[in-house]
């Protein structure tokens, strides 16, 4: 009983983008994946939001650093900190004894056993004694309600910021599944050369970020369509700052190319599904998840490719959290799908 009391349970979206850290069935962390560091003290600054506010306006003593690439960890000892500074944001190591942490982090399908060993790495070294991990689509299929135990096939599409995962479940278990290191920060670069070649206007990540929510869209046929938004930068030609504006067209097309590949791998992961979950699909439709899902008219877009119904389900940015906390909160009926 005593151990049971000094043990803290969290359920970690370790993200490209943003981590969300689930603890007592609530968010208690929802900050973006970057770390302020001084290079002269090699010591941590700022982490998520405060870190962000830094990035691209740094000085020559202070770096900001993004410690996953594509999914998965790129920097170890960033990644780390990252999350030992997200941890002690929750507040809950108090009292005589610090609590022993269990976590349960969600990890891409496609991950490497490097790559898995690095985030279980870092996980125990920010704290952890006990860590497990789940699969993102099988985390989102949980997040969205979906009966993953079920003898019956669901395609789930989880379009994040490092990747989009793409994965047919049934029976606990992935049956056929893509993943592809295209996904939001693919876009946010997109947008930046297409402004850069289109516009001669030097923007950053951050202003291709807010480009993307406020005008980003997949295709120019859109019902309610943004209006033109106003992104500034630095104009190549005089080197003085600059000011235009970019409409969603414009958009529409410089992610031509990345939403392709993402619409292809779809398809390359319906032709691997057997027969009867195809069946199923072609009944239920595809269910999408993550940031990317976001995007205006992808659901059409993707839904006019493959012939399918598309259902972006509700608050897709926390499905893959809210999925986490559900097999962590219930790890003994899930413990066939972690890792």
């Amino acid at each position: 009983m005593f151990r049971n009391f000094l043990t803290q349970e969290i359920a970690i979206d370790l993200g490209t983008a943003n981590t969300i850290i689930y603890h007592n069935d609530k968010i208690v962390v929802d900050e973006p994946s970057i770390v302020a560091i001084d290079k002269t003290t090699n010591k941590v600054i700022a982490v998520g939001k405060a870190a962000q506010m830094m990035h691209g306006k740094e000085h020559k003593h202070i770096e900001t650093i993004r410690p996953l690439k594509d999914g998965v960890i790129a920097d170890f000892e960033a990644a780390e900190q990252m999350i030992k500074g997200m941890i002690d944001m929750m507040d809950i190591k108090r009292g005589l004894f610090a609590p022993s942490l269990k976590m349960m982090i969600c990890i891409p399908s496609g991950i490497t056993e490097v790559e898995k060993r690095a985030v279980r790495d870092s996980a125990e070294h920010s704290g952890a004694k006990e860590v497990y991990m789940i699969h993102e689509p099988m985390a989102a299929a949980l997040g969205m309600g979906i009966d993953v135990e079920a003898p019956e096939g669901n395609m789930i599409i989880d379009i994040g910021g490092g990747t989009t995962e793409i994965a047919v479940i049934s029976l606990g278990g992935i049956v056929c599944d893509k993943s592809i290191r295209i996904a939001g920060d693919e876009f946010n670069a997109d947008i930046e050369e297409f402004v850069r070649k289109q516009h001669n206007l030097q923007i950053g990540e951050r202003s291709a970020e807010r480009l993307k929510i406020e005008v980003g869209a997949a295709t120019v046929e859109l019902d309610n369509p943004p209006p033109d938004f106003p992104v500034r930068g630095r104009d190549i030609m005089s080197g003085l700052p600059k000011e235009v504006y970019v409409n969603y067209s414009e958009i529409a097309h410089c992610l031509e190319k990345s939403i392709s590949k993402i619409e292809e791998a779809i398809v390359m992961a319906l032709e691997m599904a057997p027969a009867e979950l195809a069946a199923d699909i072609y009944q239920k439709g595809i269910y999408m998840a993550g940031g990317g899902s976001l995007l205006r008219g992808l659901d059409k877009r993707i839904s006019l490719k493959t012939k399918l119904t598309v259902h972006v389900c509700e608050d897709p940015l926390r499905a893959v959290a809210r999925g986490t906390n559900i097999a962590l909160k219930n790890h003994r009926k899930y413990k066939f799908i972690m890792q």
